[in-house]
């Protein structure tokens, strides 16, 4: 890329912004809340995909595949490399909607 004022500005905000979250206080936080946030994201879509009922195989099985590929690029790679802080985070998001829908099957089925 060329070396213009805007490219500098976004690499010293990016520079800036990884190296906040290398504190590992801050990384926490981000990944319970990037947990939380899939356990209300699932919570959502549950509720929102069953109260129509006419696309619930649809949903269902492109939630089913957005699973996969989070799984996919987080397992991809060897379990002793250090992960970014991104790739952690999806996959904490994967887990807490996982386990927001298996929440909500034990909820029906009671």
């Amino acid at each position: 890329m060329q070396n213009t004022r805007l490219n500098n500005l976004l690499d010293a905000i990016a520079t800036r912004f990884s190296q906040w979250f290398l504190n590992p206080w801050r990384r926490l936080s981000l990944l319970i809340i990037s947990f939380l946030f899939g356990f209300f994201l699932g919570n959502a879509v549950s509720t929102t995909a069953g109260q129509e009922g006419v696309l619930d195989i649809v949903v269902a099985g492109f939630l089913v595949v957005l699973t996969e590929i989070t799984s996919r690029i987080f397992y991809s790679q060897s379990f002793f490399t250090k992960r970014s802080l991104l790739v952690d985070s999806l996959n904490l998001l994967k887990i807490g909607f996982t386990y927001s829908l298996f929440l909500e099957a034990f909820k029906l089925g009671s």
